[in-house]
Order: C-alpha cells, then structure tokens, then sequence
C-alpha cells in the first residue's frame, strides 16, 4: 500500500538471548509508558496478547494477521500503526515468521492518567469558543497507515527508551504528548471528513472541508477559506492546524492526490489529464506533490497497477 511511512529498523536480538522463538520481548519501563519489543522467529497461529493500559504498537519487519474486537482479520504490516483500549486481548498469527524472516514490532503501553491529562489539555486549548468539540482517544478507528509525522515521533521515543540517557523520562514525555495529540487530531479529521458531506452544517470543520472536497478540481483560494470560516489567516491557519494537525495546504493536496489516485487506476488516464482534474495548474508541480505524498510517482503508481492487476505493492 502506497503513503505509508516504515519506522527505523532496529537491531534483533541475539540468538543466545532469545528466551521463545515467538514474541521474544525486551522491555525498557519509564515514567509513563513502557515500551516493549517483539520479535518471532517461528510460524505461529491464535497467539493472544493484552495490554494493562492502552497501547500503540507498530509493525517494523515481516507480516502478522490480527484478529481484534469482531472485526474482519487483517494483514499488519511494517508502516502500520495500532492503537487498542487496555484489558482487550487481540489473537495474532504469525504466517511467515522464520529465523530468516522474524517480525518485529513495538508496543507502547501509557499510563491512562496520562492520557487523560493530554487529552484535556487539548479540550482546554484546542477549542474555539463558538465550536466546542470534545476530543478523546478513539477505537473504533485503531488501524491505520504512520505518516511521516507520527512515524518520526514513534522513531525518537524508541530511539530515546532504549538508550542510557539519565533524563529520557523527560525528553520521552515531550514526545509521548506529541504523538498522542497527532493520533487524536489524525483520528477527528478522518472521521470529520467523511461526515462532511453530511453534515455539512454541524460545525465550521464539516462545512470547511465539504467545501474543500467539492473544488477540489478548482482553484481554492486561502482567502476564500478564511471568509468561509469567519477567520482572519492568520487565524484561520492557527484554528485549522489545531483541528487537524496538518495545514489547509497540505490538507488540500492530500486530498487531490487521493482523488488522482483513483483516476490513475484506470489507464485510459494519462497523467497531465490527471493532473488538471485534479486541480493543479503544474503536471510538474503534481508529480512533486504525488511523489512527497505517495513515495512514487504517479507514473511509477500507475505501472505498479497495471503490472499488479490493479494493486498497488
């Protein structure tokens, strides 16, 4: 799958350390969270797994098949990030592990006051006065792909946990809250943006990127945004990225590469036509943004399509 951001490969561990061939765990305990690395080395099925506090894990090597709540079982894969509620056993398969092809992933456990402290923070400053949102953890949206952003956080606080620094407590805290305040804003703008079209009207947010979804083959112009959300730009950058996490550029292009992506798929459409459906004045502009986006271009997406019937790899 394309836009996904793989976190930094870390070192196994040493056969003669190994103490089970499945979910092999290091542990390195801070203040508020726990970080834990697990390693297979060996096919496996229905291995369950709990947590005492909320956790977010990340696969990092190989493939493991999930089976979580009621849902559908899916593949995990390297680039993909969990978030699942304390006390709640997942069942995990392990298909492909092998000496040669061991997975790898993480797990940060933190401590649900914590949690509950960052969480307010963003109700008590990340709220307009006439648009009260609560915001909170959600899980029913718990599997999605790291972007750059989330994978570069997930990458210092492994980096910081594992290493001998006497005051990681304190740079691990200044992440942690990072990360758990993009998770949150990246969970509301997906769920937001798909209301949109629906609720149009139930708040400044629905009604600005309904806006944005339907000129997406437009010129859309920041100071039109602004007058839409009664902002000043200033005001309206400040307000959009504390929604959102990302910035009305940004969003925009995130949102006309999705819509390029879809055209792409079938190959009756070249890319310059592309290009210009999806609203941007530059083929050569397109490409850049396509590449920063997806990590291939959008001829390079198009013949992994047609060389995969139809699925990009």
């Amino acid at each position: 799958m394309p836009s996904r951001h793989h976190l930094t490969k870390i070192g196994l561990t040493p056969t003669p350390y190994l103490q089970t061939l499945v979910e092999n765990r290091r542990v390195f305990n801070l203040h508020n969270c726990e970080l834990s690395i697990y390693e297979s080395y060996a096919a496996a099925s229905h291995i369950p797994l709990a947590f005492n506090d909320v956790v977010i894990t990340s696969m990092i090597r190989g493939k493991k098949i999930m089976h979580v709540f009621d849902d559908p079982s899916f593949e995990y894969n390297p680039g993909e990030t969990l978030i699942f509620p304390a006390n709640e056993t997942m069942v995990i398969d392990f298909p492909e592990a092998a000496p040669e092809t061991p997975t790898q992933c993480i797990a940060l456990t933190v401590d649900s006051d914590y949690i509950n402290n960052t969480i307010q923070y963003l109700n008590n400053y990340y709220n307009a006065e006439d648009e009260k949102h609560h915001w909170k953890l959600e899980f029913n949206q718990y599997h999605f792909l790291n972007d750059k952003e989330v994978a570069n956080l997930i990458d210092k606080i492994i980096r910081v946990c594992t290493s001998p620094d006497r005051a990681k407590d304190i740079f691990v805290d200044l992440s942690l809250k990072e990360l758990l305040i993009r998770l949150v804003q990246t969970q509301r703008l997906f769920l937001t943006a798909n209301q949109s079209q629906a609720q149009e009207n139930h708040s400044r947010l629905h009604f600005i990127l309904n806006y944005i979804r339907q000129n997406l083959a437009e010129k859309i112009a920041v100071d039109d945004l602004c007058r839409k959300a009664y902002l000043s730009r200033n005001g309206f950058f400040k307000w959009f990225r504390e929604q959102c996490g990302v910035s009305p550029l940004e969003y925009i292009n995130a949102e006309r590469v999705k819509m390029a992506k879809q055209l792409l798929a079938d190959p009756r459409h070249d890319i310059r036509a592309v290009s210009d459906r999806c609203g941007f004045t530059d083929v050569n502009y397109f490409t850049r943004v396509f590449r920063k986006i997806e990590g291939i271009t959008p001829g390079g997406y198009q013949g992994c399509l047609k060389n995969n019937n139809g699925k990009y790899q």
